[in-house]
């Protein structure tokens, strides 16, 4: 089969691959859609340190599945799918407890790092275990169903974070999760929705997701228009979204005195933080990790037609294409949003 190999850093092939078989609890799927995640392209330079090469990246898709595994009796051939990003155990403490995406020994698909290596979706098939396949509404479409997994991030993050009617609530970075977030914070009943990102035409998209107020930090400061909208108090709750130094100290800077600041984006390894400002305000930082049991809501958000994917999917290319739009997507392309490919 074909698949786009990430042979060494900065060095995209598409190669012939043996193709998999499913075994005991497994689906070989057709991959017909699979989209380009930041952290693909932030891997191709080995900058993430999770995509050590030789890896077939990719994570976000959808397709049909074409061979059933021993013991696998809930589908069939034929049957089009979406599926987890992360690879969980079922019989350990965490998933027990409701907390797959924390699971011992998870794996995610698509990466590979010191710990386990598992290939991705930017090939023509892939094995899935059945225990993280969805089914996909009838009217739904495979490009539409490969953002199933960065909304349901999404959904995971706003579903963590304490938000009540009437609250002011700010994303920064809108990159697709971002966006993800505020289509998810539009029915929490927050009073303003605030984006902040250095893209105006990012910006666009925030306000067509659901966004009340976007601010552009080059220009104004998220700040002042969170104290501004919220009597001097600042955010109820901040989603961070982007992963670096900066934008995370933004986010503490933003939110009110018992606030919480939910941290989605996980591109620096590590980060300073203002320890005075968070314990004098009796702040609340969290991670949040993958998704935990939000696929089926995700899948209806899309099938409403409430998410503007049509201004969201860019762009869609081949695997031939596939090294030439990771370039644009590398050199902050700002025509790009989400790119799917069709392998």
């Amino acid at each position: 089969m074909k698949a786009l190999v990430l042979k060494e850093y900065n060095n995209l092939v598409v190669e012939d691959v043996p193709k998999p078989t499913a075994q005991a609890g497994e689906v070989l799927v057709r991959i017909k859609s699979s989209a380009i995640c930041g952290s693909d392209a932030h891997g191709v330079d080995g900058s993430t340190g999770r995509r050590i090469p030789p890896i077939v990246m990719g994570h976000e898709a959808s397709g049909e599945i074409a061979e059933i595994g021993e013991g696998v009796t809930a589908w069939k051939v034929g049957d089009r799918v979406t599926f987890d990003s992360t690879i969980f155990r079922l019989d350990d403490w965490f998933t027990r407890r409701g907390w797959y995406n924390l699971s011992d020994g998870r794996k995610v698909l698509g990466v590979s790092c010191d710990e386990y290596r598992r290939n991705g979706t930017f090939a023509e098939y892939v094995v899935i275990p059945q225990h993280i396949l969805y089914r996909l509404p009838d009217s739904l479409s495979f490009d539409a169903a490969a953002i199933t997994e960065p909304l349901a991030v999404a959904m995971h993050a706003v579903s963590l974070t304490p938000i009540s009617q009437g609250d002011t609530v700010a994303v920064i970075g809108a990159g697709v999760i971002g966006l993800m977030v505020v289509a998810s914070l539009v029915k929490s009943g927050c009073a303003n929705i605030v984006v902040s990102d250095i893209s105006d035409k990012r910006l666009e998209l925030a306000r067509a997701c659901g966004a009340t107020h976007t601010v552009n930090p080059t220009e104004s400061s998220l700040v002042d228009v969170c104290s501004g909208l919220t009597d001097g108090r600042g955010a109820d709750a901040i989603l961070e979204a982007v992963g670096h130094e900066k934008t995370i100290q933004d986010a503490i800077a933003a939110v009110r005195r018992g606030g919480t600041v939910t941290v989605i984006g996980n591109l620096s390894k590590q980060v300073n933080i203002p320890l005075q400002r968070i314990v004098a305000g009796q702040i609340r930082i969290q991670g949040s990790c993958a998704i935990r049991e939000e696929f089926p809501a995700a899948l209806a958000l899309l099938d409403s037609g409430k998410i503007p994917l049509d201004l969201i999917i860019s762009e869609t290319g081949t695997l031939e294409e596939a090294p030439q739009l990771f370039a644009r997507l590398m050199k902050g392309d700002p025509q790009l949003i989400k790119v799917v490919l069709h392998p």
